[in-house]
């Protein structure tokens, strides 16, 4: 299949997380209806971002792989056919956890499973309070449309991440995300932002492959998330984009032969030198 459909989902959170499951589902279900054949919901797209504090309370939002979540979401995805990236708080074992994506295929199976590499202690992302780093590695994983790459937030910061991920085979890196500027720092926050888009555009570039980026929006005590989720090609253009600060469905269709052209025109992976990188 050259051509393939993505759906990203920019969502708001409720406190509820029933309410954030069910409105991601009517959300699926619309993106479907228009085409989408991959859907990307947002990090931890059915909580609030409960990191903003250290508050062991929090751990009860977290469910096993196995759990109602993922078995909902499946039977949507089966129902439409279509692949879900669904990033959720997952519970390991006893007093393990981590800040995951499970990939649905479009029957339904679990074609894959993330989890978070890289984990950020900033004020108000105290993430690594909660989540134990991932031990899954950089994957791609084959779905029914495409070959995919899962990455999540702060991972996008890293090169290193991309580029393992493109070379495992993926056509299609996404980053589900919750990234936002502060309060106190507004100055610094079109800085941010830039910086942002900027970097991982150049994963799209120094690797030859499609990125599709999922933010929340909304406020959130002292965060407000600067949605501007996007679809860039091979070649770093952003191919769409949505609000800032509306909730919305991307539904962008990318033509996988690109990848290929692309690699021709400009072969960074054969001109590589593993022999001086160490």
């Amino acid at each position: 299949m050259s051509t393939v459909t993505l759906g990203l989902i920019q969502r708001k959170a409720s406190p509820d997380p029933k309410i954030n499951l069910r409105r991601a589902i009517e959300s699926i279900e619309d993106a479907a209806h228009k085409g989408a054949q991959i859907i990307c919901l947002q990090e931890l797209f059915n909580t609030l971002y409960f990191c903003r504090n250290h508050d062991p309370k929090n751990f009860n939002l977290a469910e096993p792989i196995s759990g109602s979540l993922t078995k909902t979401l499946a039977k949507v995805a089966k129902q439409k056919k279509v692949v879900i990236i669904a990033p959720f708080f997952e519970k390991r074992a006893q007093g393990i956890y981590h800040n995951s994506a499970v990939v649905l295929d479009a029957d339904g199976s679990t074609a894959g499973h993330y989890r978070k590499m890289h984990i950020p202690d900033d004020p108000n992302f105290y993430e690594k309070y909660y989540f134990t780093p991932g031990d899954l590695g950089f994957q791609a994983i084959q779905t029914r449309y495409a070959k995919v790459g899962v990455l999540i937030c702060w991972d996008q910061w890293f090169p290193e991440a991309a580029r393992l991920t493109a070379m495992q085979g993926a056509q299609i890196i996404f980053y589900p995300t919750a990234i936002g500027h502060q309060d106190h720092e507004p100055e610094a926050a079109k800085a941010q932002y830039t910086g942002w888009e900027i970097v991982q555009r150049g994963h799209a570039v120094a690797n030859e492959v499609f990125v599709a980026v999922t933010n929340r929006v909304g406020k959130e005590g002292p965060i407000t998330f600067w949605g501007n989720s996007f679809v860039s090609d091979p070649f770093g253009s952003i191919v769409a984009q949505a609000s800032e600060s509306k909730e919305q469905t991307l539904i962008v269709k990318c033509d996988l032969s690109e990848i290929e052209s692309t690699r021709q025109g400009w072969p960074f992976f054969r001109d590589r030198r593993v022999d001086a990188y160490g």
